[in-house]
């Protein structure tokens, strides 16, 4: 029994005045699956990964997610997701503990301490929850970063770079968590210049140059060598 669709995209097109960073995007995500995103530097992945945080609005096309209209019912939408992007969304003069005290809040979480613990050891921050942010190393708070986006549980988990900064240890780490909380049914679309990486932990591959999904498959039975001629081919 296929699994249903929780995150559909047609024809999704973003301009930006004169520049157009999406054309006619067209990408689907079933509930417990996980898609990685490749493509080269100004292909549009983070525009992408934007619109479907519900942090930018498409210029044309339509967006659901979990069957919510990402335009008209972004309150409904947002608690089901959870977002590493290019900024942390932390406050450096609080500590880890802190900061995800104050999520946990947002979030209306029942047992905050508990949760709170548990996403820190996730990340292997335990030690540090009394640290200031702005102490942390630059893999650190994308760890800390890590763990605020999975805080609530999400039902989705948007990833852009998640792996920048991370040392083979967080990177171990941070793939084991994935791949539990597939098990867990949780949908996750990460963007990725690791193809190593992306491909150890997905099912499908999208490929993205130009503004355009120029391919996309699913992973079973492929291996690097598969994927650089796939990529080369549609990107060169």
């Amino acid at each position: 029994m296929e699994s249903a669709i929780i995150i559909d995209m047609q024809e999704v097109t973003k301009h930006f005045g004169v520049r157009t960073a999406l054309r006619d995007v067209t990408l689907q995500l079933q509930e417990g699956r996980c898609l990685s995103l490749f493509g080269p530097n100004g292909a549009g992945k983070t525009t992408l990964l934007k619109i479907l945080a519900t942090l930018m609005r498409p210029s044309a096309g339509t967006v659901h997610i979990a069957g919510y209209d990402a335009v008209k019912e972004t309150a409904k939408i947002r608690p089901l997701l959870g977002v590493v992007s290019h900024r942390t969304f932390l406050y450096g003069h609080l500590t880890a503990y802190e900061n995800l005290w104050f999520y946990a809040r947002l979030f209306g979480i029942a047992k905050p301490v508990e949760r709170i613990m548990d996403v820190l050891h996730e990340v292997d921050l335990s030690l540090q929850a009394r640290q200031l942010v702005r102490t942390y190393s630059r893999g650190m708070q994308q760890r800390l970063a890590i763990a605020r986006a999975i805080l609530h549980a999400p039902r989705i988990l948007l990833l852009d770079e998640p792996y920048t900064g991370l040392d083979k240890h967080a990177v171990a780490r941070l793939q084991a968590l994935i791949m539990r909380l597939r098990q867990a049914s949780c949908s996750v679309l990460l963007s990725t210049h690791d193809a190593l990486l992306g491909l150890e932990v997905c099912d499908e591959i999208a490929i993205q140059c130009r503004g355009r999904i120029v391919y996309s498959g699913v992973s079973s039975g492929m291996d690097i060598h598969d994927f650089e001629r796939i990529y080369s081919t549609y990107v060169g």
